[in-house]
């Protein structure tokens, strides 16, 4: 080879081919320009489906953020509240409502009108601990109602003597937000409401939830029929579980506390056991059934704030939570209505505000004999 074309080599241009000589040299370059024209293709398809994802994504989003309506406690109950100490922990405020409405009316709850708040219980969770308390209030008990700022702007005057679950009805969660931090002296830091539907819808998303009684349950009520045993509960079954009241106990509201109680704690071990990130259907879709039977403060009212609430729980292990009802004993003046029992209630609504451990004597009620 001459130096010339040494030079030209090297410049990057080859000496033509001799005949016969394949063209190695023209292949390789339309295969380098075909396969950036490939890489090319790719990566727009790449493009277009993230941004076809990322849109997506938003539009499910919105849907769900859109389902879950928030309640302004700060702007409902202004400045008169207990204080919040450093010590107290998170206290969350839990209702499930008995709407009679929507969804709810084909799922035989009842005959009555409205809504009420047929499950209320106090979920306490000390800073930096695992273990949780719930703290059940029974809808019979007669308590003393503050004034309250109805929905329509109207003032609901104070009252005594008025059952517990009827303050729902009459002005709304914030209402009963104030009745139970009044009663307890405990800054309530959220609340959850979910109605009838939704928890029928969540408990099916997950495929169940799996209890044992140790004795049958019949109620032709709420049409509750269990034998004695462990049986895996669908929504419809779940919710007759949490409603049942003829087939336990005396037959009272206080006899069907101990199975919510049972219920949640099952309900939430489920939850916690079953990977959602693994399955984002299934995570969507119980999204989907919970967040359109929710209503929360406004602190928690979007999926992110719920997410990062739930992630700062994580360290909470339902099977370690400790189960409570609120000590009451029947009034005097209507056998079917109960009071808090005194000093026990006392004792424990302390206990909860100073974030110390719960005296035996405050978990006793008079009323059922515990």
């Amino acid at each position: 080879m001459t130096h010339s074309a040494t030079t030209e080599s090297r410049r990057g241009h080859r000496a033509a081919p001799s005949p016969g000589q394949p063209q190695r040299g023209r292949r390789r370059r339309s295969e380098r320009r075909g396969k950036r024209r490939k890489g090319r293709i790719i990566l727009l398809t790449l493009l277009v489906l993230a941004l076809a994802a990322g849109g997506t994504g938003y539009w499910l989003y919105s849907d769900l953020n859109g389902n879950i309506d928030g309640v302004d406690l700060d702007k409902a109950l202004g400045d008169d509240r207990p204080e919040k100490l450093p010590t107290s922990g998170q206290n969350i405020l839990v209702l499930g409502s008995d709407s009679r409405s929507g969804a709810n009316a084909s799922l035989g709850t009842g005959k009555a009108s409205g809504a009420r708040s047929d499950t209320a219980l106090v979920m306490h969770i000390p800073e930096g601990r695992t273990q949780a308390t719930a703290i059940s209030i029974p809808r019979d008990t007669l308590v003393t109602r503050p004034k309250c700022t109805k929905s329509d702007g109207s003032t609901l005057p104070s009252a005594k003597r008025v059952m517990f679950n009827s303050v729902y009805s009459l002005a709304g969660p914030a209402c009963v937000v104030k009745t139970v931090e009044q009663m307890s002296g405990v800054r309530l830091d959220h609340f959850v409401e979910i109605d009838f539907a939704g928890f029928k819808g969540l408990v099916d998303a997950i495929g169940g939830v799996t209890v044992t009684v140790d004795k049958a349950i019949k109620d032709e009520s709420s049409g509750l029929d269990l034998s004695a045993g462990t049986h895996k509960l669908n929504g419809t079954e779940s919710l007759a579980f949490v409603r049942t009241r003829h087939g336990v106990g005396d037959g009272s509201d206080l006899g069907r506390i101990g199975l919510q109680q049972q219920f949640m704690i099952a309900l939430l071990s489920e939850i916690k056991k079953q990977d959602l990130l693994g399955s984002p259907t299934k995570a969507f879709k119980i999204a989907d059934k919970l967040t359109e039977s929710l209503t929360t403060d406004a602190e928690l009212a979007s999926l992110t704030k719920l997410a990062e609430f739930a992630r700062s729980m994580n360290g909470v292990d339902p099977s370690t939570m400790e189960t409570i009802m609120l000590p009451v004993k029947y009034d005097t003046a209507d056998p079917n209505r109960v009071v808090a029992a005194e000093p026990q209630a006392t004792q424990l609504w302390k206990a909860i505000r100073s974030d110390e451990e719960i005296p035996e004597s405050a978990k006793k009620s008079p009323a059922t004999g515990g």
